[in-house]
Formats: structure tokens, C-alpha cells, sequence
């Protein structure tokens, strides 16, 4: 009887998983933010500092000095119990932090042309960035060219 019982509760648990991975995959949710906003939040500004500069989407930048890379990042960020816009900001400062960590190892002191590419869909704004959130996690995912521009 032990073993019929455990097979009977192994089933339940295998059936409320996967239910609950349908339920956080169900509730993905695109949500487009202000950049200025993540910025503002989790003192992102300050935790960047000034060494590397990032220029969303079309904006302006100094002079190229030196074109290094494109390259991308994708994070995720635990959102329960979080709302959308707190989970959000939260990991757009991971793939902040990922991007100026990547310019500081080429030795580039700006990221530009930053566009959201989440599944590798690319979406520009110089105002807004996209995430993704669900019930349980929240993504940002970034894509920038790593370059030199004078100062």
C-alpha cells in the first residue's frame, strides 16, 4: 500500500509543478517602462557612476573614437509578491550593471544604440525599456554596441 501512496502523491506533485510552470508562463506579461524610472530606482544612477555612459536607442552621441562590440545580456529577477514595475526596475538594474561590466572588460566608456531584446525581438526607445513579467519572475534582456567616444 506504502508504494502505491507515494506513487499517488509523486503524481500530485508532478501535476501541481507543472500547473504552476503553465500558470507563470500564462501570465507573462509585457511591460514597457520608462527608462528614466529604472534609472531613478534601486539608485541606479549611483551604482553606475559615470565611467561608462549609455545612450538609448537613436539618441546623440559624442564623437566614436574606437568601435569595440555588439554584444547582449538577458536577466531575470525573482517577482513574487512583487508589482510589475518594482520587479521591473530591479532587473533592468542587473542588465545595467551587466552592460557597463562588459564596457569596463573591453575597455569601451559607452554603450550605444541600447535597444530591448527580449527573445531576441529587438525594440528601440530612447524613453522606454521592455520587461517581461509574470508571476514569479520578471526579465529585462539588453543589446548595445560597446565603443570608445571622446570626452
Amino acid at each position: 500500500m506504502k508504494p502505491f501512496i507515494s506513487a499517488v502523491c509523486g503524481l500530485a506533485l508532478i501535476a501541481t509543478l507543472n500547473l504552476a510552470s503553465n500558470d507563470a508562463h500564462a501570465n507573462d506579461r509585457k511591460v514597457m517602462l520608462p527608462i528614466a524610472g529604472g534609472m531613478a530606482a534601486n539608485d541606479t544612477t549611483a551604482r553606475l557612476g559615470d565611467s561608462v555612459k549609455f545612450y538609448f536607442g537613436k539618441q546623440t552621441t559624442p564623437s566614436i573614437e574606437q568601435r569595440f562590440v555588439s554584444d547582449k545580456t538577458s536577466k531575470k529577477t525573482n517577482a513574487f509578491g512583487k508589482s510589475d514595475e518594482k520587479a521591473c526596475n530591479w532587473v533592468f538594474l542587473s542588465a545595467m550593471l551587466q552592460l557597463q561590466a562588459r564596457a569596463k572588460e573591453l575597455g569601451a566608456n559607452a554603450v550605444i544604440n541600447i535597444v530591448s531584446n527580449y527573445d531576441n525581438i529587438e525594440f528601440s526607445s530612447e524613453t522606454e525599456f521592455e520587461c517581461h513579467a509574470g508571476a514569479i519572475m520578471a526579465g529585462v534582456a539588453l543589446k548595445g554596441d560597446f565603443v570608445k567616444i571622446k570626452n
